[in-house]
């Protein structure tokens, strides 16, 4: 990307860079905003494959799969590069093309990929089967030496957990149940969420500790707890502020003031304390 960014002027080269970090660093979280910034880059710079590349990754998060598979074409023509492949065969999914993405996993581009670019395809290749409503032959696309191998690589997570999501979709659940353990046991940096699909399948649940909502259904439970310990009437009084509170919460008929008590309470006689 320095390289590609050394043909513009050094001003306007650090310009685009500084808005390309901007789409790195916001692309997973704040997707949006980092198409923003990618629209920057690409009006200062759209004769640059870094930037159109870009671009296309910004507006493939956002799922604007056709802006996406604009950049992404421009980006190859000028790199001859095929590693792109993958992602512009999602864009097809994305617009609703399965068939067209099915047809590009089987163009000769597909070899030139690396192993990750492969896999990559494969499992788009299944996504088009499932979108077509091919669950069986979703399962078979997915089966390969990479599922099978034991050896853990970064994408092996996410093929562990499409072959157990296609497994559930072609009504085999009892097998899906072992392939989603092994993609939690793969997945070291969540990637999937296969262990709450695991425990889904296992009928447990995940509760979130930090929850305000469970929080307070705690404090209300507690709160009855608390009321017995008192001898099992909830304490109902309230401390009022300040004159006019108690007036608000005294009806004039409720309570009659002698204005001569001088505050000495009279002894009550001895009959009227038997």
């Amino acid at each position: 990307m320095r390289q590609e960014l050394k043909s513009l002027p050094k001003t306007l080269a650090d310009d685009v860079a500084r808005n390309l970090v901007m789409v790195a660093r916001l692309l997973d979280g704040e997707p949006e905003e980092a198409y923003q910034y990618s629209r920057v880059a690409l009006r200062l710079a759209s004769r640059v494959a870094a930037v159109r590349e870009a671009a296309g990754f910004a507006s493939y998060m956002t799922q604007r799969y056709s802006e996406a598979l604009t950049e992404f074409r421009a980006a190859r023509r000028m790199t001859g590069r095929a590693d792109l492949w993958p992602v512009m065969a999602d864009c097809e999914r994305g617009l609703g093309r399965p068939e067209r993405a099915l047809a590009m996993a089987g163009e000769p581009e597909v070899k030139q990929l690396d192993k990750a670019g492969q896999v990559e395809m494969r499992l788009v290749a299944a996504g088009a089967r499932s979108d077509m409503e091919q669950f069986d032959a979703a399962v078979v696309t997915l089966q390969s030496p990479e599922l099978a191998s034991s050896a853990v690589h970064p994408w092996t997570a996410r093929l562990r957990y499409a072959y157990a999501e296609a497994l559930i979709a072609a009504g085999r659940g009892d097998e899906a149940r072992e392939w989603f353990a092994k993609a939690a046991e793969a997945d070291t940096d969540g990637a999937t969420n296969a262990s709450e699909r695991l425990a889904e399948i296992d009928g447990l649940e995940f509760v979130d500790a930090l929850d305000p909502e469970l929080e307070e259904e705690a404090e209300q439970a507690e709160a009855p707890a608390e009321a017995k310990s008192r001898g099992g009437v909830p304490d109902e009084r309230e401390i009022f502020e300040d004159e006019e509170d108690v007036e608000e919460f005294y009806d004039e008929d409720d309570l009659e003031i002698d204005e001569d008590f001088d505050g000495v309470v009279p002894e009550r006689s001895t009959d009227a304390k038997a």
